[in-house]
C-alpha cells in the first residue's frame, strides 16, 4: 500500500497538470502477469499505458517506468519537431541528399525526406538534421520543451544515440500527451507535421502512431516502441522499454513491437483480426 502510494505521488511530481487532464487524479492498475510477455521474448522491460478520459495508468514493473534510458531513435520525434520549428526543414517533404556512404539497411541508400527518413528510422537523416540545428538550437529546444534530461552531451550528431540524453518511459508519456494536446512550445504547423508522418497504422476502428528505438546503455541493449492509440473516441498512450544483455537481433526488434500489440489485444484496444507482429 505503502508503495503504491508512493509511485501515485511520483506520477504527479513527474507529468504535473497533464495527469489532471479529466479533472480527476489517475488510478494505477498493476499488472504483474505481463511478465509473461517479456519472459515470451526473454527480455526484461517496462511498460505503460495511461488514458486521461479514465485518468487511468495501467503499469508493468514499477521499478523501471521512472528509471531513464537512451531515447535512440524514439527522439526522431522531437528532433523533427526542432528541425521544423528552426526552420532547417520546411515540411515533410524536404529532402535531404544522400552521401552514397553505403549503409546496412538498403532503404537508407537512397536520398530521403523527413516523411521516409522517420519511416524508414535513417539515423544520417536525423544526423544531418541535428548538425543543420547546431548544438546550441538544439540545447534551447531541448530545455524549452523539458525533453527527458536534455543533456546534449555526447556529440551534436550523437547524444541521443550514444550520448549523454536520457528519458523515462513515464517522461516518454507525458511528452506524447503533450504533443497530442498541441501543448509542446512549438507552432501548431510543426506539431501537425509530426502528429501525421508519426501514423503507423490507421484503420476504420483505430489510429496508431508510434516510433519504435534501439540503443545500447554501457552493455545493455534498449529498446523502445512509443505511441498512442486513438480508439473509440479515446485517446491511449503507451511506452514499452525493453533490456537485454545478450540478444539476437531479429527477436530483440520484434519484442519492442509485438509486446506492445499483445498487451493492447489483451486489454481489448484491438482484436486479432487488425493485430499485426513482425515476424
Amino acid at each position: 500500500m505503502f508503495k503504491s502510494l508512493i509511485f501515485t505521488l511520483l506520477i504527479y511530481f513527474l507529468l504535473g497538470s497533464t495527469v489532471f487532464a479529466c479533472g480527476h487524479p489517475p488510478h494505477t492498475i498493476v499488472r504483474d502477469d505481463f511478465k509473461k510477455i517479456y519472459d515470451q521474448y526473454k527480455v526484461e522491460g517496462a511498460f505503460v499505458l495511461y488514458n486521461p478520459h479514465k485518468g487511468e495508468y495501467v503499469i508493468y514493473n514499477q521499478k523501471l517506468v521512472n528509471q531513464s534510458f537512451i531515447p535512440a531513435s524514439t527522439f526522431k520525434i522531437c528532433n523533427s519537431l526542432i528541425g521544423l520549428e528552426t526552420r532547417v526543414i520546411e515540411d515533410e517533404n524536404f529532402i535531404i541528399k544522400w552521401d552514397s556512404i553505403l549503409r546496412q539497411y538498403p532503404k537508407w541508400n537512397t536520398d530521403q525526406n523527413l516523411e521516409t527518413a522517420f519511416k524508414n528510422s535513417t539515423v544520417w537523416y536525423y544526423q544531418e538534421l541535428a548538425r543543420r540545428v547546431g548544438g546550441d538550437k538544439m540545447k534551447y529546444w531541448l530545455d524549452k520543451c523539458k525533453y527527458g534530461n536534455s543533456d546534449t552531451s555526447g556529440g551534436i550528431d550523437k547524444f541521443w544515440l550514444t550520448g549523454g540524453l536520457r528519458i523515462s518511459p513515464l517522461e516518454q508519456i507525458s511528452f506524447l500527451q503533450q504533443l497530442h494536446d498541441n501543448q509542446l512550445p512549438f507552432s501548431q504547423h510543426s506539431m501537425d507535421i509530426v502528429k501525421n508522418i508519426m501514423i503507423m497504422k490507421d484503420t476504420l476502428n483505430y489510429t496508431l502512431r508510434a516510433k519504435s528505438g534501439w540503443g545500447e546503455q554501457g552493455k545493455t541493449n534498449i529498446g523502445w516502441y512509443i505511441g498512442y492509440l486513438e480508439h473509440k473516441g479515446e485517446v491511449y498512450y503507451f511506452a514499452n522499454c525493453i533490456q537485454s544483455l545478450d540478444i539476437e537481433p531479429a527477436n530483440f526488434l520484434n519484442a519492442r513491437l509485438n509486446i506492445v500489440f499483445q498487451i493492447l489485444e489483451n486489454l481489448k484496444l484491438i482484436d486479432d483480426k487488425e493485430l499485426f507482429l513482425f515476424n
